[in-house]
């Protein structure tokens, strides 16, 4: 990697937004070149001092009776002013509180810090570094799914989506969620797409999306089987690779 290219992927990179062989390669290069090494640590150095308390400016307690009382009115309307101000205010914070509870609630995404969807990027990562992508090679279907009998105490469904982009590449086993799982392997024009399944106890859930260290992951549940997608595709194509695997389920 050369400086010009960590330059680039400078941000992404502190921020952890990276996959891992990019990742990998920023961390490299930091080892091997002193100047980006302490570009890194001068990003580092501002993240910390923007925390430090002395940074924030406090308002003088008397702020608010002050600005009140420039505004248009006579004196005795004082109270009523500040009154009105306060209502204001309240009704700023309401709001602001239902916005929260509608993103929080509300919009399909899961939480930055779940730990299941770090184990998935974790498990479609090692994949691809490993080169164990996959234990069954096959673009069939029906040579696929039969391959996992006696090996799950499940049976995945396996789709063959060829004719809308996403062809099928064959399966492998992996390990998540404290269990053995299946790993059904999918390509979209060079990328890979892994989609893990296994059982559970939930009810249905609609499909959640979610991104983590450069990765899309799609999340749902049908007919008691978790279901995870995870590529380094772009969010929109992965959510229609789930959408057309949720339909065929």
């Amino acid at each position: 990697m050369t400086c010009n290219g960590f330059h680039e992927l400078l941000h992404p990179y502190f921020d952890n937004e990276l996959d891992a062989e990019r990742a990998a390669a920023c961390e490299t290069h930091v080892q091997d070149c002193p100047a980006c090494a302490r570009e890194l640590e001068e990003q580092r150095a501002v993240r910390a001092a923007l925390t430090d308390e002395s940074f924030r400016y406090r308002a003088p307690p008397d702020l608010a009776g002050r600005l009140l009382a420039q505004l248009p009115g006579p004196p005795e309307t004082i109270h009523v002013k500040r009154r009105r101000f306060a209502i204001t205010a309240a009704a700023a914070v309401v709001l602001g509180i239902a916005a929260a509870y509608y993103v929080a609630t509300l919009l399909p995404n899961p939480p930055a810090d779940d730990p299941l969807a770090r184990e998935v990027v974790s498990a479609h990562s090692r994949s691809l570094l490993a080169e164990h992508l996959l234990d069954k090679e096959s673009t069939n279907q029906h040579k696929v799914k039969p391959w996992f009998q006696g090996k799950l105490d499940f049976s995945p469904p396996v789709r063959d989506l060829k004719e809308q982009g996403f062809e099928l590449a064959g399966g492998r086993l992996d390990y998540l969620d404290d269990r053995a799982v299946a790993a059904l392997v999918y390509h979209r024009n060079l990328h890979v797409i892994n989609l893990f399944v296994w059982p559970t106890e939930g009810a249905d859930a609609a499909a959640q999306t979610s991104s983590k260290r450069g990765y899309q992951l799609v999340h749902w549940t049908r007919d008691r089987l978790n279901f995870w997608a995870v590529s380094d595709l772009n969010a929109g194509e992965l959510q229609e690779f789930a959408r057309l695997v949720h339909d065929k389920s």
